[in-house]
């Protein structure tokens, strides 16, 4: 169920009767190559998150569009620090301990974001074991955040042929006649490819390993593809959000 279909009497009842798992995505706002919109992973990780709520009965909240991308300097990032991004998330968490809302996902959809989630998710849990977010004896459960592309078997890109799949399968806004090929890393050496890993995830890194800023080669990418990744993405996310 999407936050933007229900008002305000039906909301408080159904978390009421319910006590429904709320799921917030959380994207970025950056370059994916010439041929992909700089809302890619928002994009993405809105309708992963979408489906997911629909299969397992979860409401899903507005994404949060900004991310982590300071990597991606000078090519286009609209980016917050990663201590804004857990403090935005601190304060929401926090207001839904006034409800009866017992069980929070962080579907994350952009890799720069990921050392600010754990950051935030190793601080919640610590909360929750001493009982210190509890607000009227009313208390978040569980709380847990996840990268979607840890649920599909495929090697994970950059505006490469999965995340291109992935956008021909949810949106008109895929330029193919601009895609191009950008970083392959097959047949390099692991102590190579660790190398160019680090350096991509630092400020201003990722243009220096993919100067197009493609990171695999989405000239082969389908519609069909992207739906069977899809699929694949959101069978795997209910099977772990349901134990």
């Amino acid at each position: 169920m999407d936050a933007s279909e229900l008002y305000d009497p039906e909301f408080r009842e159904l978390i009421k009767s319910k006590k429904p798992t709320v799921i917030i995505p959380v994207g970025s706002l950056e370059q994916h190559g010439a041929h992909l919109p700089i809302t890619t992973d928002s994009d993405i990780v809105t309708e992963i998150a979408s489906r997911l709520a629909k299969k397992c009965g979860f409401i899903v909240f507005p994404t949060i569009s900004y991310g982590v991308s300071f990597e991606h300097e000078p090519l286009i990032n609209i980016s917050i620090k990663p201590e804004e991004l857990i403090s935005l998330l601190s304060n929401i968490i926090m207001t839904l301990t006034n409800t009866t809302i017992q069980s929070c996902i962080i579907l994350n959809g952009h890799h720069g974001n990921i050392l600010a989630l754990d950051a935030f998710e190793n601080f919640m849990e610590k909360q929750m074991k001493r009982d210190e977010i509890r607000v009227d004896d009313l208390n978040l459960q569980s709380f847990k955040s996840y990268s979607y592309w840890h649920f599909m078997k495929h090697e994970f890109d950059h505006a490469g042929f999965v995340e291109t799949s992935l956008m021909l399968a949810i949106s008109d806004k895929v330029k193919m006649k601009k895609a191009k090929k950008g970083l392959i890393t097959k047949g390099l050496s692991e102590k190579e490819i660790q190398r160019i890993n680090k350096l991509s995830t630092k400020p201003g890194g990722f243009p220096q390993v993919a100067k197009n800023g493609v990171w695999g080669d989405p000239t082969n990418a389908t519609k069909k593809d992207g739906e069977k990744f899809l699929a694949e993405i959101v069978r795997n996310l209910a099977k772990e959000c349901q134990t």
